[in-house]
């Protein structure tokens, strides 16, 4: 499945044009060198930083203590929290509250410029020939543009976090980070917000074509100290990293006194030399950007991904009956709620499905399974603290594997142990018990959710009742997502429409979409779920006094959070693929400036216990699971499906709404006259 592509892989404006303005003065070598730190330049210090550079790991970087002059990084940070204001934005892959982009300070007024002179005494030294020179020196990495500067400014309170990336853009040479944490509240590392590096795997394929592919797990952890600057060469299929999560305080109490952790910084990138400087190659950087996306492409990395599709062809068309018989009854009855198997409540699905193309499900697991599962998925939870660190442990010592590589997603996977063994004998727990047996899952729902329900001949045809399709094939996989760390990041598919399933089985509460053990609400509206409506109070409060006026604004909202339960994430989103401006992130679904934009999210569910969710996908809407903070009182579980289905000859009217159905409490005895199911049936 393709990425969704994306014009900026970091959370702030990027690759602008420079302002038509041009800064007043620039500053010479002695003056630049003033601003930093006495003894920066000697040549000593120098050569032991190129020398660190040249033996770290697990690429090549560099962290430089005490960088700037402290009496000037200390009116910089007065500066910013003063006269600054920073916008919330969330896509797949951060959440931050940001400033524009720093280049554009020399096309402010004189007004404004007057309140910033420190601000801007600090660009123009990190953007001085003397400062260039010395990081090129340090990475070996060749010239460097003092034209095109990028920068701005990111802060990031509790729950805020940057997802694994490379920063390969354009023509990008050094990415960096300058903190501006509290000077007077040292900041500590189990705070989170360090700057984690990934590893990358080199793996030989057939035609002796070598690919790189990040790990799953980080090897180098640079936690935010003030003053200290982190960079490193932007290198294509390498210089992947993240930014950890910002963790909550127990108490607002305990957040006042540890000043807010507040994770400001100055991030940005050195480019190549621009036309008219020094070093300036013409065609350099639409060569760079071609070989960064060969580089990327090199030894099809995406050959290594995980999980990788395992599709089942369904029967013919035709070949089973148009009706459930007795036994087939029976066989759904030991996973389904009995309403959901009565024509009317069939027809009512269908009714919706048909007019909006997605529909919400509750309670759909019936009583005996759900509770059987609930206590099942709880035990593992309680288990969790024995859950391995590493992700090579986990594979080895549990029957979870782990989705990579983390710049798409990373969570843990079970698929089904017989894809291809799915036929009417798994009514009476044939093959599907055996395989859960020689695989030590014998006790597991998820196994039988996996090998036996969903992927059953009776299921199949409930569901092409139940949305009018015509199943092709399907592939099933159980997924958990491990709190703190786990995510899918945006993509799209190519191809015809198909039909994507989603039961959610994550017991814990907290997620936002909170019912009494799966209950609806009487009062809620027949065509619309509460996860739609959250979605919509979710951008309706993001925009309600998004722009803040100082990074106390900011800190003041989180405080506020710490008392409540905040936002912990687990959510899955559909919205429109449509890429916006050409310095927008098409996964952009939370900020001010898309707070009145109903349109952008197409469906919304988060995480739930005992929730079937059906969407009729087209290859024009992205998808993801947004990351699960640590926040969050437990993990995220679902069972996802992807049905391949007949096209059909007709329109799309109605497409991103969704439906809502009621299960029924009072199904009559006449409804199910003939019909008894055996004694150990799963029956409500």
């Amino acid at each position: 499945m393709p990425k969704a592509k994306r014009k900026a892989e970091e959370p702030h404006a990027v690759d602008q044009k420079p302002s038509k303005k041009k800064a007043k003065t620039t500053p010479s070598n002695e003056d630049a060198q003033a601003r930093f730190r006495k003894g920066l330049f000697d040549k000593k210090v120098l050569d032991q930083y190129t020398g660190e550079y040249s033996e770290s790991a697990p690429y090549k970087h560099a962290v430089i203590h005490e960088l700037i002059d402290d009496k000037l990084l200390r009116a910089v940070r007065d500066e910013i929290k003063d006269n600054v204001s920073f916008t919330p934005k969330e896509t797949d892959i951060y959440k931050i509250h940001q400033s524009g982009d720093l280049a554009n300070l020399d096309g402010l007024g004189d007004e404004a410029l007057a309140k910033l002179p420190s601000l801007l005494a600090l660009r123009d030294a990190m953007y001085s020939q003397a400062f260039r020179d010395y990081v090129a020196h340090v990475t070996g990495c060749g010239p460097l543009s003092g034209r095109k500067t990028d920068m701005a400014i990111n802060v990031y309170t509790p729950g805020c976090y940057l997802l694994c990336h490379d920063d390969v853009i354009g023509s990008r040479r050094v990415s960096y980070i300058l903190y501006l944490t509290d000077p007077d509240i040292p900041w500590k590392p189990e705070w989170g917000g360090a700057l984690r590096l990934f590893p990358v795997k080199e793996l030989e394929g057939k035609d002796g074509q070598v690919a790189h592919t990040p790990t799953p797990d980080v090897s180098k952890v640079i936690p935010p100290a003030w003053n200290q600057l982190s960079f490193f060469a932007v290198q294509p299929g390498r210089s992947f990293h993240d930014v950890e999560e910002v963790y909550h305080a127990e108490s607002k109490e305990q957040l006042v006194r540890e000043g807010g952790r507040v994770r400001m910084a100055i991030s940005g990138w050195f480019h190549i030399p621009q036309i008219g400087e020094p070093g300036y190659v013409e065609g350099a950087e639409e060569r760079n950007t071609k070989n960064s996306g060969l580089m990327q492409l090199q030894g099809n990395p995406d050959q290594y991904d995980e999980p990788r599709p395992q599709p089942v062809p369904a029967k013919a068309k035709g070949e089973e009956s148009e009706d459930f018989d007795e036994a087939d009854l029976e066989f759904l009855l030991r996973f389904m709620a009995p309403t959901y198997l009565t024509p009317d409540t069939i027809e009512q699905v269908s009714e919706h499905f048909g007019d909006s193309s997605s529909i919400t499900l509750p309670n759909l697991l019936g009583k005996k399974f759900a509770a059987r599962l609930r206590t099942y998925i709880l035990a593992q939870e309680k288990a969790s603290k024995d859950l391995p660190e590493d992700s090579a442990k986990i594979e080895k010592e549990t029957p979870w594997r782990v989705a990579k590589p983390p710049h798409k997603h990373r969570y843990l996977y079970q698929q089904s142990s017989l894809p291809s063994s799915s036929s009417k004998d798994n009514k009476s727990k044939g093959k599907g018990k055996k395989a859960r047996e020689e695989s030590d899952e014998s006790d597991s729902p998820i196994r039988e959710l996996l090998d036996e329900f969903l992927p059953s001949p009776q299921f199949r045809h409930w569901l092409q009742m139940a949305t009018g399709c015509t199943i092709e094939s399907h592939d099933f996989l159980a997924r958990r997502f491990r709190r703190g760390k786990d995510y899918t990041l945006a993509t799209g598919h190519e191809g015809k429409p198909r039909l994507e399933l989603n039961l959610g089985i994550t017991p814990t509460k907290g997620w936002g979409d909170d019912d009494d053990d799966g209950q609806v609400d009487e009062n809620e509206e027949e065509n619309e779920t509460s996860s739609k409506k959250k979605a919509k109070k979710d951008k309706k409060g993001k925009s309600k006094g998004s722009n803040s006026s100082a990074v106390e604004a900011v800190v003041e909202k989180e405080e506020d959070k710490e008392e409540g339960e905040g936002e912990v994430g687990g959510h899955e989103v559909y919205m429109a693929g449509d890429e916006g401006s050409d310095n927008e992130d098409a996964a952009i679904y939370k900020s001010s400036h898309h707070a009145d934009d109903e349109d952008n999210i197409l469906f919304f569910q988060a995480a739930a216990w005992n929730r079937l969710s059906l969407v009729l996908r087209d290859s024009g809407a992205l998808r993801f699971v947004k990351y699960v903070s640590r926040r969050a009182k437990g993990d995220r579980w679902d069972v996802s499906g992807t049905m391949e289905v007949e096209e059909e000859d007709g329109d799309d009217e109605g497409e991103g709404e969704e439906g809502y159905i009621d299960p029924l409490a009072d199904d009559t005895e006449e409804e199910w006259k003939g019909f008894s199911p055996s004694e150990d049936s799963d029956s409500d």
